[in-house]
């Protein structure tokens, strides 16, 4: 596993080289100014030549520079709300040619797009597909979200993401979604390079349970331009997980400027009629660049540091805290009498002292990323790298111990304890190639690096079968995934038609996913033992053994056999322990054919092969119509395939989980375990899939529409199984039986698998709407964008023989509403800034459509109502490098429906929902943010 050292060293020695290697050679220049109608200077204005990937942003005094050949070219320069300029000019070999722009509010931006097509880039009208592109300078600057996740959910209605509570490691790393489907059916890359997945399996009740996603909020808002999300299957193009679409983020690219900000703020809220401040927040973000010789060489740093308080929002606790044993009854029950009150009044406490923790997780975070070019000779050939650093430290809580829980140690704990679950996540990665002309073709050959590690610690707990000897901290192990990406592209424009691309590449791919033991006290129950035989007396000889099947611990005033491990997450055992490898390999072929100026055709086909999971091809075609100049209808019909990630074939944990208020042992298994096959869980085979959209895009003055329908069907969906239980009763079969002494052996009393159990079908509209005008000396611009979408199960549930009758567990209605229906089908944002003289003001509603509460009981299926949340910010810029901020959002202080369900709200504690995924229930934040840009 590679050191965080190691790749700080190789980083150094290569930018290092960069530096030294940087050329010298004399080259032509075009600079100038991007101002608005006022004369006023656009700081962070886009500067582009186009028909290249050529470009670069303005300092803050709105000033550019591009160093290129002699020539004559068209730039482009764009600033969002203001209308895109380009001009034509002509520069001498070695000369510098100037060039200002003047941009105003005649219109909205209609941005120039990479994704989507591997031919030159295109404006977000022109596409063939529906690309968004949300320009995070600029969002940063006004909105009160501080991680992509956060920014993303207000922004792009299709996208999904929520804080979780007490969800194990899903409290540390947000599951993400893209038109409601997966998170591990988005694709996300940066720079156009494919970005790895995190070694988190989301298995605790969350949506997107059973999934591998992509940690989004490892990569600092501050390092990032902008971000382009396809809302369209793009298996064909990009390859496996491309299901539900893509999102590439673009890397800052400017330089001589130093841009720092500091973002803080906390809940204000009034919470059960009283008026709470919690869940403080501080970030301070930096980025930089500088330029690399005499070429148009650069290299750009960004870094930030967080903090996050959690929050609670647990209701006040009610139910028996404390009871006394009070003998058995005539049938041999056990008997209680609730001392609650006198327990309290004895500790001097109040029940207040015995609530959970329900909201988000504590965290701190350091992120670093870079992101650079050297030309390497006049004739467009460039070495580039790019890549980062990040450690994260999260806190989040478990679910109380009451004082006589059976597996509470009075002498350690006497008045109870709420444990908790620690993090530290490691994530680093880096890209590098080189890129140019072979005669007539643009070559790219990259090789990207990623790694995400994940070590559980669990606080403030005990091992029960250890007695007063317990510690009350264990290192609990955990996964890490590294991936290795080498990238071969070519592509080409021909002459005929009105104009020919040709595009064609291989991709070989090595992940490796490692599951690491924790320490034995971690899992270890010390109350088993193993019958080697029995005495004269015909009394057992047991010997200890962690695995044996005769326990001989117990407590409490059932005296109920002990739980072994760490209380809340038991550490991972040898047996889980996995060092699993695969490579994949990939060609693909992309042709774009302009069969005039209004028609446009792009085919794509790829091949890949997993040595674990076989070949597949998949293919696509999307086009483009122009009605007129301002209209046109484009579509899109293709293929897709996903290979179940390596995680989803060898995790394996011990784990408690909360179901209805009672706790079980929860075992995963692999499917090629003794378990699996007793139950007959099939083997894991890849998901396949099938996507049509359809829509049409509108320039109309100062309006932009776009409109799209989509339709995707995945055939053999992976899922994660609810909980199959074996039996030692004396009628017990004998294959329930070998399952009760395998989860017995493992401290379980459950068990849980992945498994392909079904088809689904989604389906769904987006719009997108802009409008900018001037109101007054003002610029001013209102979005409203939206989506309606339905995803649902299709056919038969695909069980096996042995899992007849068992449906309901294999895939079972909780399952069914986590995929259906746990995040909004329908969402849409409305948004209006206003910029006039030093002042900027922003506001933004988000509707968040229903949601469903995940359970099996179907009388507590309960449908939380629609909410609106507003946000809202002013800006004013003290000075041309100095701005202040303030804001709020959920500046109504909104929260959802309270959960029906008495079995998941476990003594009140829960009283909004855990399972939902809708905007949260934390209430009011407000922040003030501080920014400086020299």
């Amino acid at each position: 596993m590679m050191k965080i050292s190691s790749i700080f060293r190789f980083t150094t020695t290569v930018v290092l080289f960069l530096l030294l290697a940087a050329g010298v050679n004399a080259q032509s220049v075009i600079i100038g100014t991007v101002r608005d109608e006022s004369g006023n200077p656009l700081s962070g204005a886009s500067v582009s030549l186009q028909g290249t990937a050529t470009g670069t942003t303005t300092d803050n005094g709105g000033t550019y520079t591009l160093k290129v050949k002699g020539g004559t070219y068209t730039v482009s320069a764009s600033y969002v709300g203001f209308s895109t300029s380009p001009k034509r000019v002509t520069v001498a070999e070695g000369a510098t040619a100037t060039l200002d722009f003047s941009l105003n509010n005649s219109g909205v931006t209609n941005e120039v797009v990479v994704l989507g097509s591997r031919a030159l880039p295109r404006t977000q009208l022109e596409t063939p597909v529906p690309v968004d592109v949300i320009d995070i300078k600029k969002i940063a600057q006004d909105a009160p979200q501080v991680y992509i996740n956060q920014i993303l959910s207000y922004v792009a209605p299709s996208f999904n993401s929520g804080t979780q509570t007490v969800a194990d490691g899903s409290d540390h790393i947000d599951p993400a979604s893209l038109r409601g489907l997966g998170p591990d059916q988005v694709l996300v890359l940066i720079n156009g390079k494919r970005r790895h997945n995190t070694a988190l399996v989301n298995i605790n009740g969350t949506f997107g349970r059973g999934s591998v996603g992509t940690d989004l909020n490892a990569i600092p808002v501050a390092a990032i331009d902008r971000i382009e999300i396809l809302r369209d299957a793009a298996s064909a193009q990009y390859g496996s997980d491309a299901i539900a679409g893509v999102i590439n983020i673009i890397l800052k690219s400017s330089v001589n400027r130093v841009t720092f900000s500091t973002t803080a703020g906390a809940n204000v809220t009034r919470f059960l009629g009283k008026s709470i401040t919690d869940g403080q927040t501080v970030q301070n973000a930096i980025n930089f660049g500088i330029p690399l010789g005499q070429q148009g060489g650069f290299i750009n740093f960004s870094g930030s540091f967080d903090y996050r308080n959690y929050t609670n929002r647990a209701g006040e606790r009610t139910g028996t805290i404390f009871s006394r044993y009070n003998g058995r009854n005539a049938a041999g029950a056990i008997q209680t009498v609730d001392r609650t009150d006198s327990f309290l009044t004895a500790n001097n406490k109040t029940r207040e002292d015995f609530k959970q923790r329900v909201g988000q997780s504590r965290l701190r975070s350091g992120q670093f990323m870079f992101n650079s070019s050297i030309p390497m000779d006049d004739q467009g050939t460039e070495f580039y790298m790019f890549g980062g650093l990040g450690y994260r430290n999260g806190q989040a809580a478990a679910n109380f111990r009451l004082p006589n829980n059976t597996n509470n140690i009075l002498a350690i704990y006497p008045l109870g304890f709420l444990p908790e679950i620690h993090s530290d996540i490691y994530d680093r990665n880096l890209s590098f190639g080189i890129r140019g002309k072979l005669k007539e073709w643009n070559v790219d050959f990259s090789n990207t690096y990623g790694q995400n590690q994940f070590i559980f610690k669990v606080a403030n707990t005990l091992n029960s079968t250890m007695g007063i000897a317990s510690p009350t901290r264990f290192n609990s192990g955990g996964p890490a995934f590294t991936q290795n990406t080498t990238n071969l592209d070519f592509s080409r424009s021909f002459a005929g038609l009105s104009g020919i691309n040709i595009a064609l590449g291989a991709e070989h791919r090595f992940e490796r996913y490692q599951l690491v033991p924790g320490e034995e006290a971690s899992y270890a129950d010390y109350g088993r033992s193993r019958q080697v035989g029995v005495d004269a007396a015909g009394r057992p000889i047991l010997v200890p053994d962690l695995r044996g099947l005769v326990v001989t611990r117990f407590g409490g005033p059932d005296s109920s056999a002990l739980t072994g491990g760490a209380q809340s997450f038991p550490g991972f055992r040898p047996e889980n322990a996995v060092n699993a490898t695969r490579s994949a390999i990939a060609a693909y072929a992309d042709g774009e054919f302009n069969f005039s100026k209004a028609f446009l055709i792009d085919g794509a086909a790829r091949f890949e092969n997993y040595n674990d999971f076989g070949s597949n091809v998949s293919g696509k075609i999307s086009m483009r119509y122009k009605v007129r100049e301002s209209f046109a209808i484009r579509g899109s019909v293709s293929t897709g395939f996903r290979a179940p990630s390596l995680h989803q074939r060898y995790f394996s944990n011990t784990s408690t989980l909360f179901v209805g208020g009672i706790p079980y042992e929860v075992a995963t298994f692999p499917n090629d375990s003794r378990a699996a096959k007793l139950l007959g869980i099939p083997d894991l085979r890849a998901e396949k899939s099938k996507s049509v959209s359809l829509g049409f895009t509108g320039n109309f003055g100062k309006f932009k529409v776009t409109v799209d329908g989509y339709l995707t069907r995945i055939n053999d969906r992976v899922i994660y199984t609810d909980l199959f239980l074996g039996s030692n009763a004396a009628n017990a079969s004998a294959t329930d039986r070998e399952l009760y002494n395998i989860l017995l052996s493992y401290n379980a009393n459950r068990a849980q698998f992945f498994a392909n159990a079904i088809n689904t079908e989604t389906k769904g509209v987006d719009l997108v709407v802009s409008y900018g005008t001037k109101i007054g000396t003002g610029n001013f611009r209102a979005d409203l964008a939206g989506t309606v979408s339905k995803t649902m199960r299709v056919g038969p549930i695909k069980s096996s023989e042995l899992l007849k009758s068992k449906e309901s567990i294999y895939f079972s209605e909780a399952s069914r509403i986590y995929l259906e229906s746990s995040v909004p089908r329908v969402k849409a944002n409305l948004t209006f800034t206003y910029g006039i003289s030093k002042w900027n003001f922003f506001v933004r509603n988000v509707y968040f459509g229903a949601v469903d509460e995940a359970t099996t009981a179907v009388l507590y299926q309960q449908t939380f109502d629609p909410k609106v949340i507003t946000e809202a910010s002013i800006g004013y810029k003290i000075s041309r490098s100095t701005r202040i901020s303030v804001g709020s959002n959920n500046i109504f202080d909104i929260y959802p429906e309270r959960v029906a369900d008495p079995g998941n709200t476990t003594a009140n504690q829960f009283i909004y929902s855990r399972r939902a995924t809708q905007f949260g229930f934390n209430g009011r934040y407000v922040y003030g943010r501080f920014e400086i840009s020299l």
